[in-house]
């Protein structure tokens, strides 16, 4: 993995040389989700999990509040620019700072802040392979210090591109140039796991499950070869069609964007409201069985 400036990862081994640094801000997005067998999702902050233990001068970032839409129908919907850029600005995400994310679980969420930044026009950011458990793995220090950054400023521009909604995603149902991916795990996708409103997936859409570009052994991101073998097989790398990630709620589906990124494909989009909005309303198509692809 490559770990220069804007590269969209670094290591445990980078941020710990780097973790000095002047313009540096580390953050812990945590954010714990539980998915039982069959039935609803439960959400919680992970702010009690950053309070316990944390990168030494890491800050926290609540997805659930700060970065997202209360008044949504959807948790941790997509805010207007301005909230996430004064929610950035205060934990000292901002102009002229160098932004490393991670989280204490799936590594998702920090792929989530990731994505949400890009999609505000702020590229100065990576994701810590293999988060909080890759740095403890490798013998470095944790603490439960209070840490604060000076604020910054952030200066939002929008890239819709990077965005869909749901009347989007129906629209490009029957375009040939859009792949829809579902990034879940394949039960789900052939709708024999019912998580959401109504089993199934999106009609034409591909099953990737977001777990097949990671080890599980380590929770590192596969070596950016395999990464592009895996995607090049979904007919992910080919420049004439746009490929747009959806999940249950937008949060793995910014773990195969990001990852996407490290192969060089930085304009993938991601349906925000994913499975929880579209299963929700009767009059959209889902379907079951097997991928297309």
């Amino acid at each position: 993995m490559t770990s220069h400036d804007s590269a969209p990862t670094v290591s445990a081994a980078w941020l710990a040389e780097h973790l000095d640094d002047d313009g540096l801000v580390v953050v812990d997005s945590t954010t714990h989700l539980a998915l039982p067998a069959n039935g609803p999702y439960t959400l919680e902050s992970g702010r009690s999990t950053y309070e316990a233990e944390h990168i030494p001068g890491a800050v926290f970032a609540d997805l659930l509040t700060d970065f997202a839409d209360t008044e949504a129908s959807g948790a941790w919907t997509v805010p207007p620019s301005e909230k996430f850029a004064a929610s950035a600005a205060k934990l000292g995400i901002g102009d002229g700072r160098r932004v490393v994310l991670y989280d204490q679980s799936s590594g998702f969420w920090a792929t989530r802040l990731w994505w949400h930044l890009r999609l505000e026009g702020f590229d100065n950011a990576a994701v810590l392979d293999g988060g909080l458990r890759a740095w403890t793995a490798s013998g470095r220090p944790v603490t439960d210090a209070p840490s604060t950054v000076p604020p910054a400023e952030f200066t939002p521009a929008r890239r819709p591109g990077l965005l869909r909604s749901k009347e989007e995603v129906a629209a490009a149902v029957d375009d040939e140039r859009t792949v829809l991916v579902n990034v879940l795990d394949p039960e789900t996708y052939r709708g024999e796991r019912t998580t959401y409103s109504r089993p199934g997936h999106i009609p034409g859409s591909i099953n990737l499950p977001v777990t097949e570009i990671t080890d599980p052994s380590t929770g590192l991101l596969k070596p950016v070869e395999e990464l592009r073998v895996i995607f090049d097989r979904a007919g992910l790398l080919d420049p004439g069609v746009a490929p747009v990630t959806y999940c249950g709620g937008g949060i793995a589906a910014t773990g195969v964007a990001h990852a996407l990124a490290l192969v060089g494909r930085d304009d993938v989009a991601v349906y925000d409201g994913s499975l929880t909005e579209w299963s929700a309303d009767s009059s959209l198509p889902l379907v079951t069985g097997s991928s297309p692809r």
